[in-house]
């Protein structure tokens, strides 16, 4: 009898680890971003032009906290806006000074907001962070990274979309990289957290 009851139980623990494992939905190949626009985040570099005012004209970076500082605009707020929208908060700023002022703002060196750059852990060669660029896919990822570790399993990869309350997808990353299946690529979206496992064999 005990015996059986110990079986019993075996048999219950195994069935329990086996409703435990979990498996995803295979990534959409496309990601559906018709509105997407570049938003400015720490690390960019912003060229600002205020027409026929060359002394207030100038390139300055976004500092770590999001802000800018410029000549008569000190602690301006630039991390998580478009340019246009940067520009006219500079306008507004710079009306208490100059008649009518008419800003540009021109972004380079693209980094982003945190909240918009690619992840990459795990058993890549290079793991990092990302700036993202549109219709960026999983192939370009794993191009900027180095590709694939000899530990990784990358077929048991997994695409964490923030953007999607933190939904989780199977990306084929060895299918992709070592085989050159391009059915296993797909587009990536802003936010989005590639984490690569290690191989158990």
């Amino acid at each position: 009898m005990k015996r059986i009851l110990t079986m019993g139980l075996l048999a219950c623990s195994v069935a329990g680890l086996a409703g435990c494992a979990t498996s995803y939905p295979q990534a959409p190949a496309t990601a559906e971003l018709s509105d997407y626009n570049y938003l400015i985040g720490p690390g960019d570099n912003v060229n600002i032009v205020v027409w026929r005012n060359p002394e207030l004209s100038m390139s300055v970076p976004v500092r770590p906290d999001g802000k800018i500082t410029t000549p008569l605009v000190e602690d301006l707020p630039a991390s998580g806006r478009d340019p246009s929208t940067l520009a006219r908060e500079i306008e507004q700023a710079l009306g208490k000074y100059i008649r009518d002022p008419v800003v540009t703002v021109i972004v380079t060196g693209f980094v982003g907001p945190y909240s918009q750059q690619i992840r990459v852990m795990g058993e890549a060669a290079k793991p990092q962070t990302l700036p993202y660029r549109q219709k960026m896919s999983v192939l370009d990822v794993m191009i900027a990274v180095g590709g694939l570790t000899d530990f990784a399993d990358g077929n048991r990869a997994t695409l964490l979309r923030t953007s999607e309350g933190n939904k989780q997808y199977t990306v084929r990353l060895k299918d992709l990289t070592r085989r050159g299946d391009v059915s296993a690529n797909v587009e990536m979206k802003p936010g989005d957290v590639l984490i690569i496992p290690q191989s158990w064999f």
